[in-house]
């Protein structure tokens, strides 16, 4: 018989844990749906296998992908396919109550249409807050850039630099005049440039995604442990802007080095624990409870971790802290940034 394929039902049903906290009412605040990406559908079916593993997820907020774009039209809407899309998709998930709910949306805009073409940049959050039917919350649009995307199963495509830039800073202003978020997907070398951009654009809510991504494959595969206190320097000056919130996730991915895709089988959650709780409990001292919030990542990192062991390992990982500190991060974070108490259709 074959050896089941990592990040294949298979591969991960080698791995049952009994689900911790069971009742812990639970936000996903970070995952995506799309159509054959990694060789398989991520559409609500699939979405909910995972929610319903065991764990007590409440609501998710989608993360945009780049699926479900327009195939034509003005090049700056093409986004809004994506957005009006999930939006119907979470209108269904609203017909069972058993299930996790799609709360809120996160869509794709070029924020640097602001520099030279603001009313195109405009246009396009009106359109997809239509799109969203309650549910846009905010834009990610991606600074990640490396020097050796080759090395990378998730290569960034931006230009380097692009928090820098005057025109995408316009961008985010005008996400700030619009009460909406950004979100921020980089690499861990680009830390300093995003703080550059926290600082000059505090009165827009940002949030930090995957911890800045720690890169552990190709050339940095060997620095691993000097990435990793350079990373507790920025992430300590990161938190010291108060519009910045992090996401604590999206840490079993492939590039990040852990290397669990390619084992026989995935991690339990004791030893995701030993690997990444470090990265964990640093980011919580820095930001605190109240500015932090556990995502999934699915299904990225999927590709090394299954859905009920992850959420166990975030449950072993606050095991000494109050309360209300694990309400905040498993919830309350979320609901506060995200705003979604608010009425969704």
């Amino acid at each position: 018989m074959a050896k089941p394929e990592p990040g294949s039902d298979q591969w991960l049903e080698q791995v049952q844990e009994e689900i911790l906290d069971p009742d812990r009412p639970i936000i996903d605040p970070h995952h995506h749906l799309w159509r054959q990406i990694f060789n398989r559908d991520y559409l609500l079916p699939e979405l909910w296998k995972d929610t319903g593993s065991g764990h007590n997820i409440e609501k998710t907020m989608f993360m945009e992908c780049h699926a479900f774009y327009h195939k034509s039209g003005p090049e700056h809407l093409l986004s809004v396919g994506e957005v009006n899309e999930v939006a119907n998709i979470a209108l269904d998930s609203n017909k069972d109550p058993g299930q996790a709910q799609i709360a809120g949306i996160v869509g794709h805009a070029d924020l640097t249409l602001a520099g030279d073409s603001p009313d195109l940049l405009a246009e396009t959050l009106d359109a997809l807050t239509d799109a969203g039917k309650g549910l846009f919350r905010g834009i990610r649009h991606a600074a990640a850039h490396d020097k050796r995307p080759e090395d990378l199963l998730i290569r960034g495509s931006a230009p380097p630099y692009l928090h820098g830039k005057e025109s995408f800073r316009k961008g985010i202003k005008m996400l700030a005049q619009r009460g909406l978020t950004y979100d921020t997907w980089h690499f861990h070398h680009q830390n300093l440039n995003f703080l550059d951009l926290a600082r000059a654009v505090p009165d827009c809510t940002m949030v930090l995604d995957h911890f800045g991504t720690p890169l552990g494959v190709g050339i940095y595969q060997s620095a691993r442990d000097e990435i990793f206190q350079e990373w507790k320097q920025e992430i300590a000056e990161l938190a010291k802007c108060n519009n910045v919130f992090a996401k604590i996730g999206g840490l079993a991915m492939p590039d990040n080095g852990f290397g669990w895709h390619k084992a026989e089988a995935p991690p339990t959650s004791d030893e995701f624990v030993a690997a990444q709780q470090k990265y964990y409990l640093h980011t919580i001292e820095c930001f605190g409870p109240d500015r932090c919030m556990f995502e999934s990542n699915f299904p990225v990192d999927r590709l090394s971790i299954s859905y009920h062991v992850l959420w166990n390992g975030f449950k072993k990982l606050t095991a000494d802290f109050s309360e209300a500190e694990k309400h905040a991060m498993f919830y309350g974070t979320a609901e506060k940034v995200y705003s979604l108490t608010k009425k969704t259709n």
